[in-house]
């Protein structure tokens, strides 16, 4: 157990915070996608990074590095170089800028850390931080002369925030309180192992002299009041984080969970997750099939159970469970490495037994719902919706509104200068494309609300056959297509999917021989391309994004 000697305080300010002020400058929302790594950037003032979804690595001056995701805050001072690597996840996150300037007779500002040798800091609740943060952001363009005095205001309550729970005053505890400055010390240190015989070392009291001291200052027997700060810490933990409950248990300072649910018990009539569910904030929703649902305001751990598990990962968020054959193959594949599988069709001993706070299912079927909404709350999704409505119902759902609408913004520009550029490249207004293929043994299918036609047929895009357009106008997936017909379906270019399936390959082989497949236009000019089903064939978020980049290159423009 560390003495809290002064030489392990952190250092102060080398200006007393009273004699500084504070000016918010400056807020945005900034999206980078996954499998990126942004330039460097230098902090040209006091720069606050909120992380709200996504994970990655904050790389900082001097070789420091820091991991980040959902509900993590790092203070930069001015001067501070810094760029973000993330592999996994798409990254969200509000860069937040202020100035400090120092009172008296010449102000000047204050360019030093604030809280030196932290560059992370720790706040509970961040649901409060990121609600602050959306204000400013909401506020932000507005001339309002009120409405700038109330943008300040919300700052430095934002700032205050993060200031109590990081600031230390460095006061060392006098010897005449020195059992009452072991009460303090257990608060700081509920992590760690702790005994009474080492606290009254610390205190430099006996230990029979130490507990009834401590009793007469609490009421409580000194480690009876140790768990009392670690299970007022665990419910902070179980209402903001969305890690298991062993990695909570261990993050407050119990051996494992089985004691930390026991103690939990005792000491509050009810199991942690009985706890969690009880306490968050619900907002209800409707869902695709009209069942009318309460659930969290901000769900931790969501199970996906749908083929377009890029929507859910674009937002930021990492389900905790779902079909591992939606996602085999995929362009986002080695980023669910952890996903529990909970089996097609979905199995609710698994879907229970990784204790979801939301269930997400993409199919209608009634029974399959009754079957998993005991567990915890279910929606029912349409995964074939438009792209941009599946992203906002899955934003309202998962507290991730403002990150859908950031998503979009920035996809719908990159999709207008994708195609701007294909058709200055050559490609001629008015061609049609088809994206065809084949399952379930020999059947052709042409793909129509779903898979890589959603991203053939964007705005500005490439225009569906008549064929095709019918299936369009009926809202279907794709239909089978009999291969004597297959020229009525075939665009000016023809996208051909290879099935993971052995037979639909030959099948689709054998056709690749045929007479009929050659005497295609697309297939004369050379405007067919094949692609890998598994990994192009969808119409998720994400393979949507990486289209942007493959189109171009498979179409040589």
């Amino acid at each position: 157990m560390r003495e809290p000697d002064h030489d392990h305080l952190p250092a102060l300010p080398s200006a007393p915070l009273r004699s500084l002020l504070f000016q918010f400058r400056s807020i945005e929302l900034v999206m980078q996608s996954a499998d990126t790594i942004s330039a460097v950037q230098t902090a040209e003032q006091h720069t606050l990074l909120l992380f709200t979804g996504g994970r990655g690595e904050l790389g900082i001056t001097e070789q420091t590095s820091l991991s980040v995701h959902a509900d993590k805050c790092c203070l930069l001072p001015p001067g501070t170089s810094y760029s973000l690597d993330n592999r996994e996840l798409t990254l969200y996150f509000y860069v937040l800028t202020f100035a400090a300037l120092t009172t008296g007779d010449s102000p000047a500002f204050y360019v030093d850390e604030l809280l030196p040798g932290q560059k992370e800091l720790i706040v509970h609740p961040f649901t409060r931080v990121i609600r602050l943060a959306e204000e400013l952001l909401a506020d932000h363009n507005g001339r309002d002369e009120l409405q700038h005095v109330r943008q300040q205001l919300q700052f430095q309550e934002l700032l205050l925030l993060l200031l109590e729970q990081n600031y230390s005053t460095r006061q060392l505890p006098s010897p005449a309180q020195s059992v009452e400055s072991t009460i303090h010390f257990m608060q700081q240190h509920y992590r760690e192992s702790i005994t009474v015989k080492q606290l009254a070392a610390l205190a430099g009291v006996s230990p029979w002299q130490y507990t009834p001291i401590f009793q007469k200052l609490t009421g409580q027997r000194p480690l009876d009041y140790l768990t009392d700060v670690r299970i007022g810490h665990s419910k902070t933990y179980l209402l903001e984080a969305a890690e298991p409950l062993r990695e909570i248990a261990l993050r407050v300072g119990f051996s494992d969970e089985y004691y930390f649910s026991r103690r939990f018990r005792q000491k509050t009539g009810m199991t942690p997750g009985q706890y969690a569910r009880s306490q968050q904030r619900r907002i209800t929703v409707t869902d695709w099939t009209g069942h009318s649902v309460d659930i969290p305001e901000r769900p931790k751990r969501v199970v996906y159970h749908g083929e377009t598990l890029g929507d859910v990962l674009a937002l930021g968020v990492k389900p905790v469970g779902g079909d591992e054959a939606f996602a085999r193959g995929s362009v986002y594949s080695h980023r669910v490495k952890r996903l529990a599988n909970v089996g097609f069709p979905l199995d609710p001993q698994l879907t229970r037994s990784i204790r979801p706070d939301l269930i997400i299912l993409a199919s209608p079927d009634e029974q399959i719902y009754r079957s998993v909404s005991g567990i915890a709350p279910t929606l029912t999704f349409d995964s074939f919706a438009p792209l941009e409505q599946r992203l906002r119902i899955l934003g309202e759902w998962l507290g991730k509104q403002r990150e859908a609408e950031v998503w979009l913004q920035a996809y719908h520009a990159k999709n207008a200068a994708m195609w701007q550029h294909l058709y200055a490249g050559g490609l001629l207004k008015g061609e049609t494309a088809s994206a065809l293929f084949y399952d379930h043994g020999n059947h052709l299918y042409a793909m129509g609300m779903t898979g890589l036609s959603t991203a053939l047929y964007a705005p500005g895009g490439l225009q569906p056959t008549a064929e095709i357009k019918d299936i369009l106008d009926k809202d279907l997936g794709f239909r089978e297509v009999d291969p004597a017909m297959l020229h009525s379906y075939a665009g000016d270019r023809v996208f051909m999917l290879i099935p993971e399936r052995e037979d639909s390959r030959e099948a689709m082989e054998q056709l690749l021989q045929t007479e009929l497949w050659s005497s295609l236009p697309a297939v004369e000019q050379g405007h067919a391309y094949m692609l890998d089903g598994a990994k192009w064939n969808s119409g998720d978020a994400l393979t949507r994004e990486r289209l942007l980049t493959l189109l171009p290159r498979l179409l040589g423009l």
